[in-house]
Parts: structure tokens; sequence; C-alpha cells
């Protein structure tokens, strides 16, 4: 029989905060530990920073702007071709917990002012999906009363008003979405338990007689900044370092305009350094969780005999600013919010190693092709990874990301943002001598050529 896939896919997961990628504080042993028996991609991109397009370009392996969906609004079309519906053709038993983000081509019905998401099942199946548990961003349970299995979990608890108090500020982007707080939940109701309850539950109750692949996609470490009590109190005491740098300065007016928008949407210039260290903690109490969660589902796999025939891949679909440059959140190119952790571990795992080479979220897609012995989606741009198995790659030449208005392209040492709408550069980082992204070169005469040679490849990549 084919190998299985875990396909671990975590929300505004930054790259760096992994104690594989070197961090000194949040724990991760679960990941770090497919990591030791796989290849941790350390430059990985995703093609958009932004929850939507991101998520659109890792099912079909197009970037954003070919299937139109460059924010979080718009129809995501499920003719689209996708990987699953490449592995339901290849035998594959394909099945998703968690959130998926299809949601903006999507108009549930209402009901008493409740929306009934348990309705939008059916949908997300056309995109090749046979099970299909949903679950929406945290946040949105409050802001937009949506009932679906979570809320209903929570309600049987007695635990679903006082929860939903708690985070009911969080939509209307106050700085209550990135202040630190402990969770009311015990862990074992938080929201990360749960998805990784209803997968263990799926796991021991599917039939054996197809290969599966299972996308588990946690809603964590997304804002709200709100950890469950264990791992909230694990790091109330940690040193967290906080980043005390402005935003670059851009040539571009409407870069600049944009940027400025971001840093009050953040509401940066509130946010005192316990602010942040509050807001941080809780974060990496996020990643803990996730983390402790991917454990018991491993648990669960090795529990079934399976663990020696899965493919495990973890990613995110964006990062998180988490202070740096006085940004939270997402929505620029700056490495925190647009480079994503990734890593891939065969079945019976491989010696470690790490890969620098770059590579982008599309390259998944083929991945998960390749794994399954299925064809990639048609008009898709991956390139599989599997081949960094053997030893090392030579990657992308460049990658690719867009949001809205703006582009971005990076290559072997530099990094550029333009703006789409009259093809402009905005900023140029030299991504060796300066990675913190702290000296824009975009003006500066010396660096005329490779603003020209890096605005060109940008402007060809968004014509085709």
């Amino acid at each position: 029989m084919k190998p299985n896939i875990l396909f671990l896919f975590a929300d505004q997961h930054r790259h760096d905060i992994l104690g594989c990628a070197g961090h000194p504080l949040v724990q991760t042993p679960n990941i770090d530990a497919i990591a030791s028996e796989g290849v941790h991609f350390t430059k990985t991109w995703c093609q958009s920073p932004i929850c939507q397009p991101s998520r659109a370009s890792v099912i079909t392996g197009r970037y954003a702007h070919e299937i139109g969906v460059t924010h979080n609004t718009g129809g995501f079309d499920p003719e689209w071709p996708t990987v699953m519906k490449q592995l339901q053709v290849a035998g594959y038993d394909t099945a998703t917990i968690g959130k998926t983000h299809y949601h903006e081509s999507y108009q549930p019905p209402k009901a008493d002012g409740e929306i009934d998401m348990r309705s939008k099942e059916g949908f997300v199946k056309s995109f090749g999906w046979d099970y299909v548990l949903e679950e929406y961003d945290k946040y949105l349970h409050a802001a937009r009363r949506l009932t679906t299995p979570y809320t209903e979990h929570l309600s049987e608890h007695g635990m679903l008003d006082e929860y939903r108090a708690q985070i009911k500020g969080a939509f209307r982007l106050t700085p209550e979405h990135w202040r630190g707080q402990t969770s009311v939940l015990p862990q074992e109701l938080d929201l990360t338990s749960f998805l990784a309850d209803e997968a263990n539950q799926w796991l021991r109750q599917r039939s054996t007689d197809k290969p599966f692949m299972l996308k588990l996609a946690f809603v964590q470490p997304h804002v709200p900044l709100i950890s469950d009590p264990v791992w909230s109190e694990y790091y109330a005491d940690a040193d967290i370092q906080v980043p005390a740098l402005n935003p670059a300065q851009a040539s571009n007016k409407d870069w600049a305009k944009y940027m400025s928008l971001l840093a009050e949407h953040s509401q940066a210039q509130m946010m005192d350094h316990d602010f942040v260290r509050a807001g941080i903690r809780q974060y990496f109490g996020m990643v803990s969780l996730v983390d402790q969660k991917v454990g018991e589902v491993l648990a669960t796999l090795d529990e079934l005999g399976q663990l020696d025939n899965t493919w495990i891949i973890y990613t995110s679909d964006h990062g998180e600013m988490l202070g740096d440059h006085k940004l939270w959140a997402k929505m620029n190119f700056y490495h925190g919010s647009v480079q994503v952790p990734l890593i891939i571990r065969p079945p019976g795992g491989v010696l470690h190693r790490d890969e620098d080479a770059l590579v982008e979220l599309t390259d998944v897609t083929a991945t998960l092709a390749d794994i399954g012995g299925a064809e990639a989606p048609a008009g898709g741009h991956g390139e599989s990874l599997l081949p960094a198995l053997e030893g090392p790659i030579g990657g992308r030449e460049v990658v690719h990301a867009r949001i809205g208005d703006f582009a971005g392209i990076r290559d072997s040492s530099h990094r550029l943002t333009m703006n789409v709408k009259n093809e402009v550069a905005c900023e140029l980082f030299n991504m060796i001598d300066d990675p913190g992204e702290l000296v824009n070169l975009v003006d500066e005469q010396t660096e005329k050529e490779r603003v020209d040679d890096l605005s060109n490849q940008l402007r060809n990549h968004l014509a085709n």
C-alpha cells in the first residue's frame, strides 16, 4: 500500500519560533523530533503573507494573482485543480480537520442570528476532501456568532459564553488582539486540543483499506494572543528580548502609507515593552501547545502501527511579526511575516539535515503529489522537494509573494518590494549583510541595476 501523509498546517507560525530553528526559549520537542528525522527547510517563502491566498496557493500550486485571490476577500473557485483531487484519483482517503479558510466563496444560511458553519461541509468537500471538520478562526466564533463542532463542544461543557466573552473584542482589532492573556478554558477544552482529539478519533475509526492524506490545520498560533493556562504559566517568567525598531522608510508613498496603516492596525504606538513581552509569551505558549498536540497525534499513529508508513510535513500559511519593526501580525514582506517553517520527514526517518536553498509553498503542493504517486495539479508551479532527502538541492533562484497591491521577490542575497499599481520599487534589503532588514537600499545609486533587475523579474512573474 502507498504511504500515508500527515500534513500538519499551523496558522501564523513564524519560521524561527521553533527549537530546531535555534530558538533559545520556545519548547517544541515533538516538532524538533520530526526535524531530527527529516529535512528542515530554513528559507521557505509563503505565496502570500495572509491566510486565504496562501492556503489557495498551497492546494493548487499556483500563485495568488493567478487564482484571483490576493487578500482575504473574493471567492475561491472549487473548480480549480487541487492536489487533494489528484490524491483522490491516486487512491487516497483525504481528510481535513481544522481551518480551511475557503469561506469567502461560501455564504452559509443564517438562523436566529447564528451562522451554522456545519452547512459548509459539502462546499469544502468539492475541493477534494472526503472528510471535513471545518473550524474558523477562534475569534470569529465570537464576532460572527458561528455554530461549529467546537462551539457545540464548548456549549456541552458549559464554557461557550465565557469563551466568547474573553475574545469578544479581538475581531475589532483592538489592543486585546495582541494583549497577552491566559485562556479562561482549561487546556483540554482549547481549540488546539479539540482539533487534535478529532484527528486522533478519525485515525482510529477510519477504514484502513486505503492510504490517507490527513491535513490537520491548527488555528493557533494565530491571534488573539491567548494561550492555555498550562503553557501560559510555563512562560510567565521567560526573559523575552523586545525589539525596538521602527519600520524601514520607503520612498514609495503608497507603500509608506500601507506600512503606516499596518503600524496603526497593530496598535504599535500603544505598546510598551511589558505589553510586547506579555504577547510574545502567550505566542510561545500557543506554539508549545500545538507542538504538544502534534506529539499526541504521532503517538496515535505509532499506537496504530502506521507511523513507519507515514510521511509527515509541518508548515504554516504565513508568519507573525511579534513586535519586530514595531509591527504585529503579517501582511508585509519582512522575513517574520513571509517566511514559514517547513519540515519533511519520510517514513522511518532519515538523517537530519538543514536545507538552506530557497523554496516556497507551491513546492509543498508538488511534494504532496510526488509522495502519493499522483499528478501535480495542472498549471501549478511547484517543484517536488523529495530530492532534498538525498542531499543538498539547488532550490529556486527567486521566490515570490503577493498581497493586495504589493508584491515581493527574494533571491539568494536581496529582497525587493514593489507597488503593483505603478510598478515602482518600494524596498530593497541586503539579506546577508542586513538580516534584520533595517537599511532600505532602494534609492541607492549603487543598487540601481539590482533594483531594475529584480523589478523586471517581478513584473514578468506577475504578467504570466
